[in-house]
């Protein structure tokens, strides 16, 4: 399968740049998720892989050949969209083979790839049906078919599963899960959804106001998000953020200065870089109950959130501030118990809270 380069790709829209001078090397066979808010610039990007979008400035190249200039069709790229975009007057075997036929493939060989197809998904028994007949889950696998019977370079994913229930995001997810690791096709897969990311990328991009904010596998940008932003989009419960004063201790280090202790984070062979408050991450999974006298965190809980294999409870700092953290599934605390929490100072993220650029 081919790879994708982008240097220094850029979309503007009149004076209004959306895209700022976007660096991406993505290896053949590699499947690589962008993620962000909605407005961050990820559909836009991928269309402009897909030559939906034109390109205002930089180089973007498939297989090693420039395609700036190239049409969609000329691109040797497969999409699958958010809504299917199956033809509604057609049979689920005319849709599959129906981009074969305008390129004028022998019957034999439209039929042969569309039975190929057909077998990796499981869909054979709707070929006699129309789209209007399928649930949302069969009309993607449809759509996936459709695009896995072009062979192309490329698969580019614009947010499919958006449109799903609950438990079919999850199925289709195990779907796409399975389908590239049986045929290793280059993918760009683009969701706002965490979750998705998470479980499937070998790497993800996540993008921030048309810029990419950090690449990286998924593990590692969840261990040590380069930014704030990063940090707070990953995991669920979002990362707690506090601002937080910061001193130097006795012995050259530095120390923050909790509610409830001061906690050495930086030594004096690498001390951080501020002496004011800076902006405190911590997980909510890596904060724990514990007696009062060892608390970094007390306080009544304002909401307890028990959703069977997890409890968490919100713990009311006062002045707006509320902490997260998960609780013990055993856990018997209710609305308003008085709790004491801490940590493990190596699990802490620090941030500068201004740029939200990470200090540790």
């Amino acid at each position: 399968m081919a790879t994708i380069t982008l240097r220094r790709v850029r979309k503007a829209y009149g004076s209004q740049t959306v895209i700022h001078g976007v660096d991406l090397d993505i290896a053949g066979g590699e499947f690589v998720v962008l993620v962000g808010p909605s407005g961050c610039g990820k559909s836009t990007l991928l269309r402009m892989i897909a030559g939906l979008e034109e390109i205002s400035g930089g180089e973007l190249a498939i297989g090693g050949r420039v395609v700036n200039a190239l049409a969609p069709a000329e691109r040797n790229i497969a999409m699958v969209f958010q809504d299917y975009a199956l033809y509604p007057h057609m049979s689920i075997e005319e849709n599959m083979g129906f981009g074969l036929k305008m390129r004028d493939e022998p019957p034999a060989e439209v039929a042969r790839r569309v039975a190929e197809a057909a077998e990796i998904l499981k869909i054979r028994p709707l070929f006699g049906r129309r789209p209007g007949q399928l649930s949302g889950g069969q009309r993607q696998r449809v759509a996936m078919g459709r695009a896995i019977v072009r062979q192309p370079e490329a698969f580019l994913f614009d947010e499919p599963l958006s449109n799903l229930d609950a438990a079919l995001r999850v199925e289709m997810r195990l779907e796409i899960a399975k389908l590239h690791r049986r045929i290793r096709a280059t993918t760009v897969y683009v969701t706002h959804d965490q979750v998705e990311a998470m479980t499937l990328a070998d790497r993800i991009v996540v993008m921030n106001a048309g810029r990419m904010e950090q690449v990286g596998r998924p593990l590692d940008l969840y261990r040590r998000p380069a930014s704030l932003f990063v940090a707070r989009f990953l995991g669920s419960p979002t990362m707690n953020a506090i601002e937080v004063p910061l001193a130097r201790d006795g012995a050259g280090g530095t120390a923050l200065a909790l509610p409830g202790a001061a906690v050495p984070v930086g030594s004096a062979a690498a001390p951080l870089p501020a002496e004011g408050p800076v902006t405190l991450g911590v997980r909510p999974e890596d904060l724990a109950p514990c007696e009062p006298a060892q608390a970094w965190f007390t306080g009544p809980l304002a909401v307890v959130e028990r959703l069977g294999a997890q409890t968490f409870g919100y713990l009311d700092l006062g002045g707006d501030r509320v902490i997260t953290a998960e609780l013990p599934r055993s856990s018997e605390a209710r609305p308003g118990d008085v709790v004491s929490l801490r940590g493990d100072p190596a699990l802490l993220h620090l941030f500068d809270r201004t740029t939200g650029a990470r200090l540790n």
